[in-house]
């Protein structure tokens, strides 16, 4: 894992006391899928959703990913997806690399698409705007997990979910374009962050 990235994971474990006993006990109803996946040797299909695709719930991709190669689960598949497609966020991209992320456009369009890597030694995590349903996306046996309200309150059905879960976060958006702008995409990242870890920490 960069350097970079290990020691933030390494500081932000020990913050596992910061979140709230009832936001524990809806997180660890992930964990819990997880841990049933892991135990009946199946693939582990995580889909992040939010109504853009833009910020949230491509943080929760990638920090997904992160945090199960820092608790050493095989087996994970991490994806995200909109009720709309947009674009993978500049702000949202800003924010991870000031953590050490390494990102590499492979095109250049109004939706690109990206390389995220957070290994050397590791096949990086593929980022872009999608709905949900897109073709990237595991059609069947996966956990939906909500990270937006709107997202909640508008995709109503996702086919083939096996866990569907609002763990909704406050939109960075609001910030865009002041002076709070970055310190809000960094306290955004960091929360998705923590709260992931502590997920995988409780698995088995």
């Amino acid at each position: 894992m960069i350097t970079s990235i290990k020691t933030y994971c390494d500081e932000l474990i020990k913050e596992y006391d910061s979140i709230p006993a009832e936001r524990k006990i809806l997180l660890e109803k992930i964990s819990a899928y997880i841990q049933l996946k892991k135990q009946v040797h199946k693939p582990i299909q995580l889909v992040y959703v939010c109504t853009h695709n833009s910020r949230r719930s491509h943080f929760g991709q990638i920090w997904a990913q992160v945090a199960a190669n820092y608790y050493h689960i095989d087996n994970v598949q991490t994806f995200s997806g909109g009720t709309e497609a947009t674009a993978f966020n500049i702000n949202a991209i800003n924010a991870i690399k000031r953590i050490g992320f390494n990102i590499k456009p492979i095109n250049i369009e109004k939706n690109s698409i990206y390389h995220v890597f957070f290994d050397e030694t590791l096949n990086p995590i593929i980022c872009f705007s999608k709905v949900y349903d897109d073709a990237k996306n595991p059609k069947q046996d996966f956990a939906a997990i909500m990270t937006c309200s709107d997202a909640e309150e508008n995709c109503p059905f996702i086919p083939g979910v096996e866990l569907r879960i609002g763990t909704t976060y406050d939109d960075p958006k609001a910030f865009d374009n002041t002076p709070l702008q970055d310190a809000k995409y960094d306290e955004r990242c960091k929360q998705i962050a923590l709260e992931t870890l502590y997920v995988f920490s409780k698995i088995k």
